[in-house]
């Protein structure tokens, strides 16, 4: 065993040995990750550098770093050299964009293959495949809703994710966007008797809602920033040969966005963090700009170390 140790000691010391070890633990075991946008915001920041485990839903094909090549085949024909379990509803996902496989996206996973959604102006409703029965035993007597005489799950992530939000930094709500783009949308726009929604007038048709049934083997994703997000609404389900991980731990986190770009950039607004610096002060003022710059750069040690799966159900600090 000794002799073992010792080789192994040698072999890593090398460049060789290093480089071999360290392409093994991204391809097969963990991969760093950074927040680029607000998708997720309140539960994972702009900034925040992460570790994501490689193999919680099976181990992905591995792909040359930065070029995002796969280094083998599709054997399975599913992503995946060993094939394992996808995502469970309510999980923070790494997976690759569909209509941009070389992109990494990180959204929650709010359904499953055959499950139902239907969402209105800032509000998710989710029946999930199992039925009535499965409804009433997992989730609280005052999540469930009846809906044309089917039982639904009324927002079922918000009261165990506090992160999740529908704070909006467009001008006009998401739901109206998505209407306004139905015909390129993802969910289908419909009327649903017994939602306290507002009506809305499409092509002379009166619609209150987004239905969407989730295709077997896929994953609904959507960013816990939701009047912000990106995401399967837009380019529909997720299948599972795209899955890539779950984010672990976060090693680094800064705030390094301008001020320009949080005050007028589409994809990039918050106004929010604006005002939680600025106060009382004018967002749109040189001395709020000034404010800014000084928060600019700044690293969020409390965050450094702390693991997904817990610092998703504190309240956000931001």
């Amino acid at each position: 065993m000794k002799k073992l140790f010792s080789s192994f000691y040698k072999f890593s010391s090398t460049w060789t040995g290093t480089v071999i070890i360290v392409l093994f633990l991204i391809f097969f075991v963990a991969q760093s990750f950074v927040i680029p946008s607000g998708s997720m915001k309140r539960t994972l920041l702009i900034g925040d550098f992460l570790f994501a485990k490689k193999y919680s839903y099976g181990v992905p094909i591995p792909h040359l770093p930065w070029l995002e090549v796969p280094l083998l085949p599709d054997f399975n024909k599913n992503g995946h050299l060993i094939t394992g379990d996808g995502p469970k509803r309510g999980e923070v996902v790494i997976f690759r964009n569909p209509q941009t496989p070389k992109v990494h996206f990180v959204k929650r996973c709010v359904a499953v293959g055959e499950d139902e959604l239907i969402y209105v102006d800032r509000e998710l409703y989710l029946r999930p495949h199992e039925g009535d029965e499965y409804i009433k035993q997992n989730y609280k007597p005052e999540q469930i809703v009846t809906i044309n005489e089917k039982l639904w799950v009324k927002d079922p992530y918000k009261d165990i994710y506090p992160g999740i939000n529908y704070t909006p930094e467009m001008e006009y709500p998401v739901f109206e966007l998505l209407l306004q783009m139905s015909e390129r949308m993802d969910m289908r726009p419909v009327l649903v008797e017994g939602i306290d929604a507002p009506v809305y007038n499409l092509n002379d048709t009166e619609v209150n809602a987004l239905y969407r049934k989730v295709p077997k083997d896929n994953y609904y994703m959507i960013g816990d920033n939701r009047e912000n997000s990106n995401d399967s609404r837009f380019w529909g389900p997720v299948p599972y040969s795209l899955i890539v991980g779950k984010p672990w731990l976060i090693y680094f986190s800064i705030e390094h966005r301008s001020y320009e770009s949080i005050l007028n950039e589409e994809n990039g607004k918050d106004h929010a963090a604006l005002k939680r610096v600025c106060g009382n002060i004018d967002i749109n003022s040189p001395e709020c700009a000034a404010m800014w710059e000084k928060e600019r750069f700044k690293i969020r040690w409390n965050r450094i170390g702390q693991f997904i799966e817990s610092i998703e159900k504190e309240i956000p600090t931001e």
